[in-house]
């Protein structure tokens, strides 16, 4: 493998696109030109047609056992509900919060995600979405913890190879998406993070510790019990095949569950980190 380029550290990483320009040039960057536009267009025909592939998910879901990441099989209904889930009572809180404390409009970020990349705002857990999908979304959201989409990534040919050569590129300025991603990530130094959370991870993944965001809501017991079970893609698919298997007591559920069941939460486990925070 040839040399790469020296890192920047997060100290001396420069201010991102998304903590400098007005928000005009901020929707017009999120939004891209021809060829970024067309790139969205690609992912979205592939998600629809993932979303389709129930062979797909299946063979998603056997690479995953057979690296030990999925102790639950659950069915396609199963993970959208557990993704609902994981979206109502742990990704949109949070990133509420986390936003909130970093005095960025939670509204207008959301519409720069849509912008970027509409397809990684339609599917929480990531399984319906092709790789580089799941890449760019991992690069774009500065995550409460990126442990859940590393392990994902491991289900998809060259997932790994791929997001740690898409993050040099980042680093380096040579993405193709870096200013539409540089458009909505707030943290200069988070890229070189994740770098550096992959590297170890690949060493070791039992050793390597998550970048894991700072979060006030994890004072409230229901919204910790959430992260408890969501942190790992192991948390969550087990969670998931605990749910009912049928849409008629899947709707219910979702209808009469107004705060996560904390008899649901899985224990903490090492590693884990606080949350997916997808």
């Amino acid at each position: 493998m040839a040399t790469s380029p020296p890192e920047p550290t997060e100290a001396a990483a420069a201010p991102t696109l998304r903590t400098t320009a007005r928000p005009w040039t901020l929707v017009r960057a999120a939004l891209g030109g021809p060829r970024e536009i067309a790139g969205k267009a690609h992912r979205a025909v592939r998600t629809l047609r993932l979303w389709l592939d129930a062979a797909e998910v299946e063979r998603r879901l056997a690479t995953l056992a057979a690296r030990g990441l999925a102790p639950a099989r659950p069915t396609r209904l199963q993970l959208l509900f557990g993704g609902l889930d994981m979206l109502r009572f742990l990704i949109e809180p949070g990133a509420r919060d986390y936003y909130r404390s970093q005095g960025i409009s939670f509204g207008f970020h959301q519409l720069l995600r849509v912008l970027d990349d509409p397809v990684s705002m339609i599917d929480p857990t990531g399984f319906f979405s092709a790789r580089d999908t799941v890449i760019g979304h991992l690069m774009q959201v500065t995550h409460l913890n990126p442990i859940y989409d590393v392990q994902l990534l491991q289900a998809l040919p060259d997932g790994l190879d791929e997001l740690e050569r898409q993050l040099r590129q980042m680093l380096a300025g040579t993405h193709p998406r870096r200013r539409t991603i540089g458009a909505i990530v707030e943290d200069p130094g988070y890229h070189a993070r994740l770098l550096a959370y992959v590297e170890a991870y690949r060493r070791d993944p039992a050793s390597a510790a998550p970048p894991v965001r700072e979060q006030a809501l994890r004072a409230d017991p229901h919204f910790a019990a959430a992260e408890r079970t969501f942190a790992t893609l192991p948390g969550f698919l087990d969670y998931a095949a605990r749910l009912p298997r049928d849409l008629r007591s899947l709707v219910r559920r979702a209808r009469a569950l107004r705060a996560f069941p904390l008899d649901e939460a899985v224990a903490a486990r090492p590693r884990d980190g606080a949350a997916a925070g997808r």
